[in-house]
């Protein structure tokens, strides 16, 4: 299977009045060019659960490359897609495949893709974290919130390892940093961090929230700290 082809069986189920909808909705950039074709999710991942069943692992990550490449929206959600999986062996490829679309992200549709992709693949080798920082303060808004949300798998965890732990106080470190970023995507990152850490270690987001977490905007304090006592809101 050629990106070419995959990009044809793409096609073959496009629907100009859904495709339409789909670029007023998604908001790309308009010098991006970007393309839609208006497939539902469920049209694609019938196609990528067929494409991962025939392909190696490296054939799936040639594909999901260039599907990306082709700058279609419809393909570029294939793509992230392919390379969505817990288990990939070896996946130095499709990391770096990964680290490469998240220097190019422009909505937040596909940034959430990119970042569940990226989440399997930092929970499989954490030493990836050092790839993660420079994200931190990237020009790219989505790359910065990339950056967090591809450590939000250590604030769901119990019984934290020694070097669990360490990453996830260091993506609390991230978080901290960001507070003084007024972007509500972020702010509602910061939030959703803060929130999902409340569900499994309650006492370290209430520390979080009455240091750092001060800082956030009034609707993210309310998101963040609606599993722990009443706190103050921030300011705007």
């Amino acid at each position: 299977m050629t990106p070419y082809q995959a990009l044809e069986l793409l096609e073959a189920q496009a629907d100009p009045a859904r495709a339409a909808e789909a670029a007023a909705y998604h908001k790309a950039p308009e010098e991006s060019g970007r393309r839609y074709l208006g497939l539902t999710p469920a049209q694609i991942d019938a196609l990528v659960a067929e494409w991962r069943a025939d392909l190696s692992v490296e054939g799936r990550v040639s594909l999901a490359e260039g599907l990306w490449n082709t700058n279609v929206h419809d393909a570029r959600v294939a793509a992230a897609k392919l390379l969505t999986q817990a288990r990939i062996r070896p996946d130095a490829r499709a990391w770096t495949v990964i680290c490469m679309w998240v220097e190019e992200l422009d909505v937040w549709a596909l940034a959430d893709l990119v970042t569940t992709a990226g989440q399997k693949r930092v929970v499989a080798e954490p030493d990836r974290i050092g790839d993660l920082e420079p994200w931190v303060g990237s020009e790219n808004l989505w790359a910065r919130r990339a950056a967090l949300q591809m450590l939000l798998p250590f604030a769901k965890m119990n019984n934290l390892k020694d070097r669990e732990y360490d990453i996830r106080e260091t993506g609390l470190i991230w978080a901290e940093h960001m507070v003084s970023d007024r972007n509500w995507f972020i702010q509602k990152a910061i939030a959703d961090w803060i929130d999902t850490l409340a569900k499994h270690d309650p006492a370290r987001a209430a520390e979080f929230m009455d240091g750092p977490g001060l800082g956030l905007k009034s609707f993210a304090r309310k998101e963040a700290a609606r599993r722990l006592p009443e706190l103050p809101l921030g300011d705007d």
